[in-house]
């Protein structure tokens, strides 16, 4: 069983920069995709970034490209997403997630393991 636990979220301006972490423990993932999601309220879930466990293929929500990065450590079994620029919009709770299956992963309904979450907050 595939365990994630999320950490870094918080309290920040608009403009700055705050960077998720996401350690993983159990089962066999390293074929699995990685993926970071959000969820504001009364908003539907948003998958902002993605990443497979092994290569370079990254994936990015048109609302975050150039702002966010998805990255990982392997010798620490943690994916990271750096944010910078953030805006009031970003503001959401952040899931970390992880899927089976590549094809099933382009959408939050296709990962498998999910972390608690952390909340994200920007102020304006």
């Amino acid at each position: 069983q595939v365990q994630l636990v999320e950490s870094g979220g918080g309290l920040v301006q608009a403009g700055g920069s705050l960077r998720l972490s996401c350690a993983v423990s159990g089962g066999t993932f390293s074929s699995y995709v990685m993926g970071w999601i959000r969820q504001a309220p009364g908003k539907e879930r948003e998958l902002v970034a993605a990443m497979r466990w092994i290569g370079s293929n990254t994936y990015y929500a048109d609302s975050v490209k150039g702002r966010f990065t998805i990255s990982r450590d392997n010798a620490k079994n943690t994916v990271y997403l750096q944010m910078n620029s953030l805006k009031p919009e970003d503001t959401a709770v952040y899931y970390c997630a992880a899927g089976v299956s590549f094809y099933r992963s382009t959408s939050p309904g296709g990962y498998d393991y999910w972390g608690q979450g952390t909340q994200v907050t920007v102020s304006s």
